[in-house]
């Protein structure tokens, strides 16, 4: 895989490919290929080749949260003792299954998550049983989310 500050190089081609895909990664091979114009064997060639550069990280199925009767999403700022609390405190996050980003932050905090729960009350326990048990958490600030209102992926 290429170092990440390395640019790929697509052409139109692979643009078109790759909006196919993102649109819906079960369309057959074959039904891009007469839309677009070209093989199927010309396609999957394009895909090794956009798998190798490391532009495609793979393809997964997306689960329906709310099916599963998972409906608060909230974004929680961790303030932490010590900036060497971070890999324990990352660690320790990781073990949270509810838990579904982690990231690294300026500002005020020093890491931001994503959780997702099944109500109120389970996000009240998921914080206060366990994210506010890890050693090294000060405090943190909780946002839930009302409503997503947008959810895409860069556009190609």
């Amino acid at each position: 895989m290429k170092p990440s500050n390395d640019k790929v190089k697509i052409d139109g081609i692979d643009k078109k490919i790759l909006r196919y895909l993102m649109e819906d990664a079960r369309k057959p091979i074959l039904e891009i290929a007469r839309n677009i114009g070209i093989s199927g064997a010309a396609i999957h060639q394009r895909l090794r080749k956009l798998e190798s550069s490391g532009l495609l990280a793979g393809s997964k199925f997306i689960i329906n949260p709310k099916v599963m009767g998972y409906t608060t999403m909230a974004y929680i700022g961790i303030y932490l003792d010590k900036a060497m609390s971070n890999p324990v405190a990352v660690k320790q996050l990781e073990k949270i299954p509810e838990v579904l980003e982690c990231h690294y932050t300026t500002g005020n905090w020093s890491i931001l998550i994503k959780v997702l729960c099944k109500d109120n009350e389970h996000l009240m326990h998921v914080l206060n049983k366990e994210i506010q048990q890890i050693e090294g958490v000060s405090r943190t600030e909780t946002f839930i989310s009302l409503a997503q209102q947008i959810d895409r992926q860069i556009q190609i």
